[in-house]
C-alpha cells in the first residue's frame, strides 16, 4: 500500500480514539444557582454540590450507600467510651494556592465552626466539639463533650470542611480548598465553571479537565438543553413527566435513585394557630399524599409519615399515623377553636416540587376550610425571611442533608421553631448509644414522637431522576447528601 494512503488510513482509524482521549470536559444542569458559594455561611444544597469534595475536602466523606469513609483522613480509631476521635491525614494534601494542608488547619477550621460569632449552618450539631488537638502535623484528635455516633457523619459535610484561613475573605465568590478541582469562573445568572488542578495528589484519577454547571431553574428550558446536546448531565431533572421520553432516547441514560431529601410540608410550630398541635394533626389529616406524588412528581416518590427516609435501615413506616379522614380533621380544627378554619400564607420556593405540591396541598387544606394564600418566593427570600428568620406559617421544602432528624434537636432557634425538651433528651440518647439494639429502638421512638406531635405535614422522599448522556459514567443513581464525587466522571464512547 502507497506509504502516504496507509498514513491516512492509519490516521482515519486513530481519529475515535483521539477525539475520546480528548474528550475531558462535562456540562451538569442544575436547577438552583447558590446565592454564594461559602459553606459555612449558607445552607443552600446546590452549594455544597459544586463545593464539598470537589474544591473543599473533608476529614470524612460519603459513599453512595451513605456509609462514612475516608477523605481527607486516611483512617481513623475511636475511644472506648465513644469521646476521643484521632484521624491520620492523607499524605501531600495542598490547597490550591499551593500551601500545605496541616492538622492545623483542621483545628482552625473546626473551631471556626463553633465559635461564638459562627454562621456556619451544622453550629448546633457540631458544638459536641469539646477540643480539637494537633500532636503533629498529619494527626487530629477531636473530643467530644459527649459520645455521639453520627458524628463521623456529621463531619462529610462541607460545613464541616477544611479551609485556609488566609482566604476566608473570597469563601463566598472564589473559595480556595485542597479539592481535585479548583474555582474557574462565575457568570451569574448562567454557569459556574471548575477546573482540575494538575498539581492535586489525585489529579490522574480525575478525568474530566473541565466541568460546568448551567443554572436552569425552568424545567422546560431544562429539558430542552439536554435534547440540544447543550448538557451532558442533569442529575436532578425538575421535569420528571419527561423521564419517559429520555428513556426511549437512546442517546440518553435515565437514572431514578434515592435521596436524602424529605419534603414536609413545614409548619411554624411558635406561630399562632400552628402552635396547636390539634391544628398541625388536622392538617396531617388533610394530606392525600398518594395525589401530590402523582400530580407533583408524576408518580416518582415514596410517601413518607415522619422524617427519615425510607431507604435507611432505621426506618418504620409511619404514613398511616394521621390516615386521610377529612371528618376528622374538621373536628381536629373546631375543637381548637376554629370551626370555620383559618387563612394562612404558603411560601413556595422556586422548586418544581415545591410549587406543584404547594398548589395540591392548597387545593386538599382547602376542604377542611384552611385557606392557604400561596406566595411564590425566590431562593434568596426563602433562605432569609423563611429559614434564618422564621418568618412564615407554612412552606414546602426538601431536608437534604443526611442524618438530618437532629433538626427537631436544635430546639426554638431552629426555623421548624419546634421545642421539644423530650425530643433533644431522647435524641442525645440515640446519639450516645453504642448498642445496636438499643440504637435501633431510638430511632423509633424519635420517628415515632416527630409524627406524634405532628411537627410538620410529612409528604414524600424526594427522587434522585437522573438523565445523562450515554457513554458518561461514574456518576450515582442515590444522592446520600451529595452529587457524587466529580472526579468520578469519565466518557468511555
Amino acid at each position: 500500500m502507497n506509504k502516504r494512503i496507509f498514513a491516512a488510513v492509519v490516521g482515519l482509524a486513530l481519529m475515535p480514539a483521539l477525539a475520546l482521549a480528548q474528550r475531558d470536559t462535562v456540562v451538569i444542569g442544575l436547577q438552583q444557582e447558590p446565592t454564594g458559594l461559602d459553606l459555612t455561611s449558607d445552607a443552600t444544597a446546590s452549594i455544597e454540590a459544586i463545593v464539598t469534595g470537589n474544591i473543599v475536602e473533608t476529614l470524612t466523606v460519603l459513599d453512595e450507600k451513605g456509609n462514612a469513609m475516608p477523605g481527607l483522613s486516611t483512617g481513623w480509631t475511636v475511644s472506648p467510651d465513644g469521646r476521643v476521635y484521632t484521624f491520620d491525614l492523607v499524605a501531600n494534601a495542598r490547597f490550591s494556592n499551593g500551601r500545605a494542608l496541616t492538622s492545623e488547619d483542621v483545628k482552625f477550621s473546626l473551631e471556626r465552626a463553633i465559635a461564638p460569632d459562627s454562621t456556619n449552618p451544622n453550629k448546633a450539631t457540631l458544638q459536641n466539639i469539646e477540643k480539637v488537638e494537633t500532636p503533629s502535623p498529619t494527626k487530629v484528635v477531636i473530643s467530644l463533650k459527649k459520645a455521639d455516633n453520627i458524628f463521623l457523619f456529621r463531619l462529610s459535610s462541607g460545613k464541616a470542611g477544611v479551609f485556609a484561613k488566609e482566604t476566608l475573605e473570597t469563601l463566598k465568590t472564589a473559595p480556595i480548598g485542597s479539592g481535585v478541582y479548583k474555582f474557574a469562573s462565575w457568570t451569574k445568572g448562567d454557569r459556574l465553571m471548575l477546573t482540575r488542578d494538575d498539581t492535586h495528589r489525585d489529579a490522574a484519577k480525575a478525568k474530566m479537565r473541565q466541568v460546568t454547571f448551567r443554572f436552569i431553574a425552568d424545567p422546560n428550558a431544562a429539558v430542552a438543553a439536554l435534547l440540544a446536546g447543550d448538557l451532558d448531565a442533569f442529575p436532578t431533572i425538575p421535569a420528571p413527566e419527561t423521564l419517559g421520553q429520555f428513556k426511549a432516547d437512546n442517546r440518553f441514560v435515565v437514572a431514578v435513585g434515592s435521596t436524602e431529601g424529605e419534603v414536609i410540608l413545614a409548619m411554624n410550630n411558635a406561630k399562632a394557630p400552628f402552635n396547636d398541635i390539634r391544628v398541625r394533626r388536622a392538617i396531617s389529616h388533610a394530606i392525600d399524599r398518594k395525589a401530590i406524588i402523582d400530580g407533583a412528581m408524576f408518580g416518582y416518590g415514596t410517601p413518607i409519615g415522619s422524617h427519615f427516609p425510607p431507604h435507611s435501615p432505621y426506618y418504620v413506616d409511619l404514613t398511616g399515623t394521621y390516615p386521610l379522614d377529612l371528618a376528622k380533621a374538621k373536628a381536629l380544627l373546631a375543637e381548637a377553636g376554629h370551626p370555620n378554619g383559618f387563612e394562612a400564607s404558603l411560601k413556595l420556593p422556586p422548586f418544581p416540587y415545591a410549587r406543584r405540591s404547594g398548589e395540591i396541598l392548597a387545593s386538599q387544606l382547602g376542604k377542611i376550610g384552611v385557606r392557604a394564600k400561596i406566595e411564590p418566593v425566590e431562593w434568596a427570600q426563602w433562605i432569609g425571611p423563611v429559614f434564618r428568620e422564621g418568618q412564615y406559617d407554612m412552606t414546602v421544602i426538601a431536608h437534604t442533608s443526611a442524618h438530618d432528624l437532629d433538626n427537631y434537636a436544635k430546639g426554638p432557634s431552629y426555623y421548624y421553631r419546634y421545642d421539644s425538651p423530650k425530643f433533644r433528651e431522647l435524641f442525645d440518647r440515640l446519639t450516645a448509644s453504642v448498642d445496636a439494639a438499643e440504637t435501633r429502638g431510638l430511632y423509633d421512638q424519635a420517628q415515632r414522637l416527630v409524627a406524634e406531635d405532628a411537627v410538620h405535614g410529612f409528604l414524600f422522599q424526594l427522587p434522585q431522576t437522573g438523565v445523562y448522556k450515554t457513554g458518561l459514567s461514574g456518576y450515582w443513581k442515590n444522592s446520600p447528601g451529595a452529587s457524587g464525587p466529580l472526579s468520578a466522571l469519565a466518557w468511555t464512547r
